[in-house]
C-alpha cells in the first residue's frame, strides 16, 4: 500500500479591511457605565451580566483597555465620593455601622465589576502593569474613605474609645468591631498598622503604665498578680475577637511591660506580700501565678530565682548556726529535710520543676550545709536513730523513703568522708547491740552510699556485715565442740571483729568476773586452736550482758546492761556497800566509762538497780554505793542504757576530727602521685587544681594540707623541684 501525499493547510486572515464605527469605543464605555451606577445603586437585577462581559471582551480586543480601566476608576471614584460624605454625615455611634454597612456594599459591587472585567484583569491589566480590579477597588476605598481627612481620625477615636470602654466594663458591639478591623487588614497589613495598630499600642501602653501605678500603690503582692494577670488574658481574648492574630504578641507584651517588667523589683520584695511571704506562707497559686507572669518578660526569673536563693541561704544559715537547734543533732537534720521538702513542693507545684531553680536550690543547701561542721556527724546520728529498732509506727518502707531524702543531703556534704568515719561508728554499735531495724534497710542504705560514693567508700561496711554472720558460724562451731564441758555456766556469744573494718579504738581491758573469765579462755583456745595467724583482743568496751537478779521479797528480774556494767553489778554479789574507788580499783574500768555506768545504775529512775550516797546526779570519788534490795519494776527484763550524750564530747570531736585528717593525706598523696605519674612535669596551681577535682566527691583538700603532701614526698624523692623554675615540679620514676 503507497503512502499518501501529506497536505499542508494554512489559515489565512481575510483580504479585506472591517472596518469599526468610530463611535464604538465611546458607545460602549457608555453601556459598561451606565452598569457600574446601576451596581452601585443596587439595581443588578435587571443587567445581563452575559452581554456586559462581552462588551468588556470586545473593548479590550479591540485595543480600548485603557478607556475602559481609565473609565473604571473615574466611575468608582465618583462613587466612593458619595459614599464618603454619606458616612461623614453619620452621627455618633452610627458612623462604624454607617462605615460597614457602606463596607459591605462595596465589596459586593467589587465582585459584580470584577466578574464583567474578568478578561480585562487576565490580559490588559496583567500586560499593562496594572492593579488588578479587586486590588483598585480595595486602594480607591483606602484614599477616599479611610483615609478621607473627615473619616481618618473620627475612625481611630471611636474604635480607641469603644476598646477603653471594654476595658473599664461596658458591653461593645464586638461584631461591629471585627468587621471594622477586618476591613482595615483587607485594605492591607500597612493600613492596619499604621492607622490603628501603632495608636492602639501607644494608648494602651499609658492606660497600663497609669492602672499598674493605681493598683501598686493599694494592693497587695497576690492581688496586683491576679489583676495582671485578668488584664493579660482579656487582651489576649480581645486579640481572639475582634483584632489580627498579629497583634497578640505587641499588645501582651505592652501589658508585660508596663504591669510586670516595670514593678518587679517592687512586687518580690513587697513587705508581707512579696516573694519572701509567699515562699514563707506556702502560698502555691500565687507563686505560681508570679511564676507564669515573671517568665514572659526580660530577667523576670532571674529577679525570682536571685531573691528565692537569698532567703533560703538566710534561712539556711540560720538553721546550721542556732544554738538551740544543735542541741538535738535529729532535729537537726529533720529541720533540713522539712525545708527541702518544703521547696522541692514549691519547684514541682509552682515553678514546673524549672531546672533553673532546681540548681539554684541545690547550690543553697551546699552553701549552708557545709557552714557547720558537724552536719556530717547529725546526718550520721539521723540514719541511726532511723535504723535503730523500736521506731513506732514507721514501716521498712518509710524508712527507705526517708533514706533516699537523707542521701539528698549527704550530696551537698562536701565532707564525706568525716560521714563516713561516723557511719562506720554508729553502724558498729547498732550491729553490735543488734539494734538495726533489719539488715536488708542497712544493705540498702551502703547500696546508696556505695552507688554514690563507689566500692572504696562502703569496703569496710560491707566488711562489718561480713564479720557479723561469720560470727554466727564461729559461735555455733565453739558450743558444738564445747558442749560437753560447759555445763551451767554463763554463756558466750562473741563478735569477731577485722581490726581494719571497724572503728575500734585501743581500750584497756577492765577485769572480768572469774565465771566469765573462764568461758573466755575456753573460747580464746577454740578460736585460735582453729585458725592460724589470728590475735585476739577482748573489747569489753563494746560488749553487752543479761543478768539474772534476785531483790528484796524475791523479786527477779533480768538486766540488760554493758559490759563494764555487769562487771559493776556483780562485785555486789560478795557485799552489799562499795565505794567509788574500790569499784575503780577491782574493776579498772577507764574513769569516765566509769562515772557514766554508776549514773546509769544509780541516779536513772525506775533503773537504779543501786543506790548512792549522798544522792546526787553527778559522781563523785568519795560517793559510797549499795545494792537496792527495795528495786522495784512492772517489767520482767529491764534494760539499763548507759548514759552517755548523743552527740560527741568536744575532746572525742576533735580526735574524730583529727583521725579523718590522718586519713585524708595519703589520699592526697595518691591523687599527687596520680596525675604526676601521666603529666610528669606540672606547676603548683595546676597541682593544687587537679588533686581538688580527683578527691572532691570525697572531702575538699585544703590547698596549704596539698603543699605540705608535695613536700613531703619531695622529701622521700616521689617528685623534684625544677631546678631553673621552683615553682614546677617533676615526677621521678
Amino acid at each position: 500500500m503507497s503512502a499518501q501525499k501529506k497536505r499542508n493547510f494554512k489559515i489565512e486572515a481575510f483580504k479585506h479591511r472591517v472596518e469599526l464605527d468610530p463611535n464604538y469605543a465611546e458607545r460602549t464605555w457608555r453601556v459598561l457605565e451606565h452598569a457600574i451606577h446601576e451596581i452601585y445603586n443596587h439595581n443588578a437585577s435587571g443587567l445581563s451580566f452575559e452581554e456586559l462581559y462581552r462588551n468588556a471582551y470586545n473593548m479590550v480586543l479591540h485595543k480600548y483597555g485603557e478607556k475602559l480601566y481609565t473609565g473604571l476608576v473615574n466611575t468608582m471614584t465618583g462613587h466612593l465620593k458619595e459614599i464618603a460624605r454619606s458616612i461623614e454625615s453619620a452621627q455618633g455611634g452610627f458612623f462604624l455601622e454607617e462605615l460597614n454597612v457602606k463596607w459591605g456594599d462595596h465589596n459586593k459591587a467589587l465582585q459584580m465589576i470584577r466578574d464583567i472585567l474578568m478578561y480585562m484583569d487576565r490580559t490588559f491589566v496583567h500586560s499593562s502593569h496594572k492593579t488588578p480590579v479587586h486590588e483598585l477597588g480595595l486602594n480607591l476605598w483606602r484614599d477616599n474613605i479611610i483615609h478621607s481627612s473627615k473619616i481618618q481620625s473620627r475612625l481611630l477615636d471611636m474604635l480607641l474609645d469603644l476598646i477603653h470602654r471594654e476595658r473599664t466594663g461596658e458591653v461593645i458591639n464586638r461584631g461591629l468591631m471585627r468587621n471594622i478591623t477586618k476591613m482595615l487588614m483587607d485594605l492591607g497589613s500597612s493600613v492596619y498598622q499604621e492607622d490603628f495598630e501603632k495608636p492602639f499600642l501607644e494608648v494602651s501602653a499609658s492606660f497600663y503604665s497609669v492602672e499598674s501605678q493605681q493598683l501598686i500603690e493599694c494592693c497587695d503582692c497576690g492581688e496586683y498578680l491576679r489583676k495582671a494577670e485578668r488584664r493579660l488574658s482579656e487582651e489576649i481574648e480581645r486579640v481572639s475577637h475582634y483584632l489580627d492574630v498579629k497583634s497578640e504578641v505587641k499588645i501582651t507584651s505592652v501589658v508585660e511591660g508596663e504591669m510586670i517588667a516595670n514593678h518587679m523589683q517592687r512586687l518580690v520584695h513587697m513587705e508581707n506580700s512579696g516573694l519572701v511571704s509567699m515562699l514563707v506562707d506556702d502560698k502555691y497559686e500565687d507563686l505560681s501565678r508570679m511564676y507564669n507572669l515573671f517568665r514572659r518578660v526580660p530577667d523576670g526569673l532571674s529577679t525570682i530565682k536571685d531573691v528565692m536563693t537569698s532567703h533560703l541561704r538566710d534561712t539556711g544559715k540560720q538553721l546550721v548556726s542556732d544554738p538551740e537547734k544543735l542541741k538535738d543533732p535529729v532535729d537537726f537534720v529533720q529541720n533540713l529535710l522539712d525545708e527541702k521538702d518544703k521547696y522541692d513542693k514549691i519547684i514541682t507545684k509552682a515553678f514546673n520543676n524549672d531546672k533553673t531553680f532546681q540548681n539554684a536550690l541545690n547550690s543553697s543547701f551546699e552553701y549552708f550545709i557545709n557552714l557547720n561542721n558537724r552536719s556530717p556527724e547529725f546526718i550520721s546520728l539521723y540514719v541511726d536513730d532511723k535504723l535503730r529498732k523500736g521506731l513506732k509506727g514507721v514501716s521498712e518502707e518509710d524508712v527507705e523513703v526517708v533514706l533516699d531524702k537523707v542521701m539528698m543531703l549527704f550530696r551537698y556534704l562536701q565532707e564525706k568522708d568525716v560521714f563516713e568515719k561516723y557511719y562506720k561508728q554508729h553502724l558498729a554499735k547498732r550491729l553490735l547491740a543488734g539494734k538495726s531495724v533489719s539488715d536488708d534497710t542497712e544493705r540498702s542504705m551502703i547500696v546508696k552510699l556505695k552507688t554514690e560514693c563507689g566500692y572504696q567508700f562502703t569496703s569496710k561496711l560491707e566488711g562489718m556485715f561480713t564479720d557479723m554472720k561469720t560470727s554466727v558460724d564461729t559461735m555455733q562451731g565453739f558450743y558444738t565442740s564445747q558442749y560437753s564441758e560447759i555445763g551451767d555456766g554463763p554463756t558466750l556469744a562473741v563478735q569477731v571483729l577485722t581490726t581494719g573494718s571497724w572503728p575500734t579504738q585501743p581500750s584497756a581491758p577492765c577485769n572480768l568476773p572469774a565465771e566469765i573469765l573462764v568461758i573466755c579462755e575456753k573460747f580464746r583456745t577454740y578460736y585460735l586452736g582453729t585458725r592460724t595467724g589470728r590475735r585476739l583482743t577482748w573489747q569489753t568496751n563494746m560488749g553487752t550482758a543479761d543478768i539474772k537478779a534476785t531483790f528484796g521479797k524475791g523479786q527477779r528480774h533480768e538486766l540488760n546492761v554493758s559490759t563494764y556494767q555487769m562487771c559493776i553489778l556483780m562485785l555486789f554479789n560478795s557485799v552489799d556497800r562499795l565505794t567509788y574507788g574500790e569499784i575503780e580499783q577491782a574493776t579498772e574500768i577507764p574513769p569516765s566509762d566509769l562515772k557514766r555506768c554508776l549514773q546509769s545504775l544509780a541516779c536513772v529512775k525506775g533503773k537504779n538497780v543501786l543506790r548512792k550516797e549522798p544522792m546526787s546526779k553527778d559522781i563523785a570519788e568519795d560517793d559510797a554505793f549499795y545494792f537496792n534490795d527495795k528495786f522495784t519494776s512492772k517489767f520482767i527484763k529491764v534494760k539499763i542504757g548507759t548514759v552517755a550524750a548523743q552527740k560527741e564530747s568536744e575532746p572525742e570531736k576533735q580526735e574524730t576530727r583529727q583521725r579523718v585528717e590522718e586519713d585524708r593525706k595519703p589520699q592526697i598523696e595518691a591523687a599527687i602521685v596520680r596525675i604526676m605519674k601521666s603529666r610528669r612535669v606540672l606547676d603548683h596551681n595546676t597541682i593544687v587544681t587537679e588533686v581538688t577535682s580527683q578527691l572532691q566527691s570525697r572531702f575538699l583538700p585544703n590547698p596549704v594540707v596539698i603543699k605540705k603532701r608535695i613536700e613531703s614526698l619531695i622529701e622521700r624523692e616521689f617528685l623534684e623541684r625544677d631546678k631553673v623554675d621552683r615553682k614546677l615540679y617533676r615526677y621521678l620514676a
